[in-house]
This record gives structure tokens, sequence and C-alpha cells, in this order.
């Protein structure tokens, strides 16, 4: 079976123009050849023709008998001689034989031996050269010389016929130049420039909207490849073309489908985010999730623990009889509310459902879909959509549904989550005001009361003394009582700064000068990053219960309070007060305050020092961790704003 043979682009100018190539070599070659024989011949003209001076030279020589110079001539004469007969391989000088250039030369050789004889002696010269006749020397030269310009003029006519040869091949060059410029040009139009026009033609009626436009010559090389390409690819576009109508239409509806999904999401996403109570969350869901998926009624529902019991939040669309009858639906009486279908989302035919769904039917119902509410494998309620109509769901309409009941899921849990969060703070800081008040109030009011009951006995007495020394207790009772009110009423109204702790640190040591009268001193060093709200409070506290115990217990003059952020946050609060032991009762866990202190430290995870010499005040070191071991406290002391 014969194949046949397909040139390339490359092969194909290869093919036209190597012929070409070789041609000009071989005459380049020539004239290269040509041109250093024509070298050799004209350095041999010249070297001939210096036999005829050096011919009349020694005729000179001979007719004065100069012996000396003789020799001299003779040996230069054979040296030219040897020359012309062998060449120079230094340089391009060599006779151009052939049988007329030989016999010439042959001649000048013998006419040179006969001229050596007769007047030329080895010792220089024969004697009795003055008795020849006369005249006989310049003959013999003159003859001597004719012989000489005959062998140049052989050489010279050599020499014409290799110039003629050499013009030969220039103008064969300039002939072969010209044709091979013609070939060439030929060559590109026919295997370049024509191909491209053609692929330029089609591609500009296909621009034009010519969808039936080919390219109808097709070659074997580059460009025939080209134009096959371009003819299938015209093919597809047109067969594109043909059916573009529909696939724009066919995505433009899946981009409008992916449109109202991300829509849906994005207003799903937004309730939750600003729904506070589960009244708002339900009421909003439900409105919205019927108009997502264009259902004539819906129902969001909740689930007790044990699933036994599915509570209606929120209603859209739904009779007020239906309403009524659905407000709480046991499990297994309806379709609705069935946990263990509860897992994935359901298409259910009312008509074909009854009587189990009569109700459904009596109000023109023909299909519900019953979504779960699930988080983490727990059934929190579902979302029942009611349709007038038959309805079967697509995939995405399922998967839209199901991301939005897991939406309604997770805010559900972020609204129980933070109602429990809410419930623990304020479970917490009404631990911490008891504890407060005990360690306080209540041991200022329990010193009242037995005040109280020593006034009735000095008053039963009669004893005047008893009685003014019980009013001045019971007067520094209430004082001290009022204080402490007092004192308990500006903790509470402690607020963060989020960008700086000066303001607040310098805020509380005013507030303690003036209850108090002793002097206060801040000062800071370093520069660190700023610690959250929800650690400034926990701070500013246990600074202020340390400045309360100051004016309770030390009797200082003047307070200083030492900041250091740098490597980590440290307050030293110190007092040049009256002191105490180690192992006294201040330092025991009944302490007014320093339980509390220590509990607000050990919930940031910072440790509390508290070092203190009889007679030179005592210091409360409180250091907090590096900030990026800082722990989130558990619990926002939301209720520490309270006025």
């Amino acid at each position: 079976m014969s194949r046949t043979r397909h040139w390339s682009l490359g092969g194909k100018l290869t093919l036209a123009g190597v012929p070409f190539l070789l041609l000009a070599l071989i005459a380049v070659t020539l004239t290269l050849w040509v041109s250093w024989q024509l070298d050799g011949g004209a350095a041999a003209v010249n070297e001939a023709g210096r036999l005829r001076m050096q011919s009349w030279r020694m005729a000179m020589s001979v007719e004065r008998q100069d012996a000396d110079a003789m020799r001299v001539q003779r040996a230069e004469f054979d040296r030219s001689l040897a020359l012309l007969r062998d060449g120079d391989p230094e340089r391009p000088l060599f006779v151009p034989w052939d049988a007329v250039v030989r016999a010439r030369f042959d001649a000048v050789e013998s006419h040179w031996t006969q001229f050596q004889r007769r007047w030329l002696q080895e010792g220089g010269g024969r004697p009795d050269a003055r008795a020849e006749a006369p005249g006989a020397l310049s003959r013999d030269t003159a003859d001597f010389v004719a012989g000489v310009d005959a062998f140049v003029a052989a050489i010279e006519a050599h020499m014409s016929r290799w110039t003629a040869l050499l013009y030969l091949c220039q103008i064969g060059m300039l002939v072969l130049a010209v044709a091979a410029a013609v070939v060439i040009v030929y060559a590109g139009f026919a295997l370049v420039i024509e191909p491209v026009g053609r692929l330029k033609a089609a591609t500009l009626r296909i621009r034009e909207g010519d969808l039936g436009a080919r390219v109808e010559r097709v070659t074997s090389d580059e460009f025939g490849t080209l134009a096959e390409g371009f003819n299938r690819m015209a093919d597809h576009l047109q067969s594109m073309y043909g059916q573009l109508e529909a696939r724009v239409s066919e995505k433009t509806a899946e981009l409008e489908e992916k449109r109202e999904r991300l829509q849906a999401l994005y207003e799903v996403t937004a309730l939750v985010a600003r729904a506070t109570t589960l009244d708002e969350l339900a009421r909003g869901f439900v409105s919205r999730i019927a108009r997502i998926a264009h259902a004539d009624a819906a129902v969001v529902r909740w689930s007790d623990e044990a699933n036994q019991r599915y509570l209606m939040l929120a209603s859209e669309g739904l009779p007020e009889a239906m309403t009524e009858v659905e407000q709480c639906v046991n499990s297994g009486d309806c379709h609705c509310g069935t946990p263990d279908a509860a897992s994935q989302l359901r298409v259910i035919p009312i008509r074909a459902q009854a009587p189990a769904l009569a109700h459904c039917t009596k109000f023109g119902f023909a299909t519900l879909v019953s979504v779960p509410v699930r988080l983490h494998a727990r059934t929190m309620g579902e979302v029942d959509l009611f349709f007038h109509s038959e309805l079967t769901l697509s995939a995405p309409e399922r998967s839209l549904l199901e991301a939005l009941a897991s939406h309604l899921a997770g805010a559900m849990e972020n609204l129980r989550l933070n109602a429990l969060e809410m419930e623990a703070a304020v479970s917490q800081e009404r631990t911490l005001l008891a504890r407060e008040l005990h360690d306080s109030i209540a041991q200022s009011l329990a010193f009242l009361k037995i005040q109280v009951q020593l006034m009735r006995d000095a008053l039963d007495g009669g004893d005047a003394a008893q009685i003014q020394q019980v009013l001045g207790e019971i007067d520094a009772g209430v004082r001290e009582s009022y204080g402490d009110v007092r004192e308990l009423l500006v903790h509470f109204r402690t607020r963060a700064n989020a960008e700086d702790m000066e303001p607040a640190l310098a805020t509380t040591l005013r507030k303690f000068e003036h209850q108090s009268g002793v002097q206060a001193r801040l000062q800071i060093q370093g520069h660190g990053l700023p610690l959250s709200p929800e650690w400034q409070i926990q701070v500013l506290h246990i600074v202020q219960e340390a400045l309360s115990n100051v004016r309770k217990h030390a009797r200082a003059g003047c307070v200083w309070l030492d900041v250091q952020q740098q490597p980590q946050w440290r307050f030293e609060v110190r007092d040049d007060g009256i002191g105490f032991a180690h192992d006294a009762e201040p330092l025991r866990e009944t302490h007014v305050g320093l339980g509390i202190m220590r509990e607000r430290a050990e919930r940031i995870g910072a440790t509390l020092e508290v070092m203190s010499t009889p007679g030179r005040g005592t210091s409360v070191i409180l250091t907090l961790p590096p900030l990026r071991a800082q722990p989130t406290p558990p619990v926002p002391e939301r209720a520490e704003t309270v006025a």
C-alpha cells in the first residue's frame, strides 16, 4: 500500500532554494579558483618581465668585464628561472602552463644556456669579448630578450582565457541570483502569501457574520494543517451559533437560580444576625422561606427535648382554623412532626395520604414539604411548606431549603446559648454582689445591731456615759456603712475603655482621693498592647478593692499605683500605712475583699501577691499573663456596668 508523501512548508522552501544554493557555491568556488590562477599568472608575468631587465644588465657587465657583477647577475637570473619553473608556495606565483607556454619557457632556457656559454665563463666573462664582431653582444641580448617577450606573451594569452572564464562565471552568478530571487519570490507567494491571504479572507468573512466561510484550497504543509483547523473551528462555531440562543437562555436561567439562592441565603443570614428573640427569628424566617419557596403557606415548629410535641412558633399564609388546630402537634398524629423521618427533607402528596391529612385537603392543599431543623444530629424542629398544587423539588431546591433550615437551627441554638450566657452572667454577678454586701455592709449592720442592743441596755440602766459611747459607735458604724455603699456604687458604675487603661485608672484614683482624703499617685512605664474591655473591668475592680482596703485598714498618708506594660502588664498598689504581719487576720479568706480579688485574678489567669511589713505599709501586686497566653473570660461581665 503506497503512502502519499506530505511536504512541510520548510521542506518545500528548502527544495526550492537548495539547487540555487549549490549552483551558487559551485560558481563562487570556480570564481575563486580562476581568481587564484589569475593572481599566480600575474605574478609570473612580473617575474618573467624581470628577466628582460636582468638580460640587459648582464650585457652591460660583459662590456665592462665586471666579473663580480656578472656572477651575482648570473645567480639572480638562475633563481628567477627556477622560481618560474617551480612556482612560489609562499605566495600565488605560478606559470599557467600549456603547450605554448611550456615551449616558450624551454626556448628561454635554451637561449640562456647559449648566452652563458658565449658570453659568460666561470670566474667572470671572456677576455676576448671585445674581439668579437661589433654589435654581436647587443644582437644576442636582443634575441634573448625577444625570447623572454615571447614567453611573457604566451602567459598573457593564457591569462586572457582565464579572464574570459572569470567574466563568464560572474555573468552566470548574476543570472543565477536573478533566477533564485524570482524562484524564491514565487515560492514565497505560492507557499506563504497566498495561503495567508486565503486564511485572512475567510477570517474577515467570519468576522462579518458569514459563518459558512471556509478555506477552499488545502495544501499538505503547515498552512494546510492550519486551514483544516480553521475549517473545523468554523464548523464548530457555526454549530455552536445555531444553539447559542438556547444555551444563553439555559445559562441565564442557571445564573438567575444561583442569584436567587444567594439572595435567599443572604436574607436569612441577615435575619439570623439581627434577630434577638426566638419569636422575631421565627416570624422573620417563616415569611422569607414562604416567599423563597413560592409556598402558599409555611409553618415553623419547635420540638421539645424528647421530640414528642411540636409547637408552632410562627406561620405564614395558613388559614386561621388550621392554625388553631396545629398549635401543638403530637408526634405520630400527623405527617408533620415525625421524628423518625426528620433526618431528611420529605415531599408528601397530601391527597394520596388521606385521611391522615384530611384537614390539609379540606383547606385545598395538595403537597406538603417537611424540612427538618437539625443541629449536630439533634432535631430542634421542622419547617412545613404547603402548596395548593402538586410539586416535585429539584436537587438545587432541596439543597437550598436544607441550607436555610440549617441556618435556622444555628440561629435557634445561638439564641439559647446567649440566654444561658446572660443567665450565667447575672447569676455570677449576683454572687459577687452578695459577697460584697456580706463582706462590707452586712458586717457593719451586724455591728450596728449589737450597738443598738447595747444602747437599749444603757437606756434601761440610765448610764449616760455608756449612752454617749454607744452613740459614737453607732455614728461611726453608720458612716462606715454609708462609705461602703458609696464605694459599691462606684464599683458597679465602672466601665472599660477599649483603647487605653490610663484614663480609667486616673479616674479611679481621683475618686479614691475624694472619698478618703489620702493622696494618690499614678505612674505608668512602657508601651504595650491594650487590654480587652473584659480584662480592663477585672483589673479595675481588683485595683478598687485594694484601694478600699487601704482606706479601711491602712491609715496611710499616700498611695502609689505603679503600672508596668512590658514585657507584660503588672499593677502594684502600695501604701505607707501601718501594714500587718503575714500570719495575721487580714490574710485569712474571711478578710473583706481579699477573697473576691483573688477570684477575679484567677478568672483572667493572673497572679495576685500581697506583701506587707508592720509599720512599713502594704503592696498588692497583680501580674497578668502574656497577651498571647491570655484566655477569654468564660462569661462577660455584662451586669458590672449597672448603675
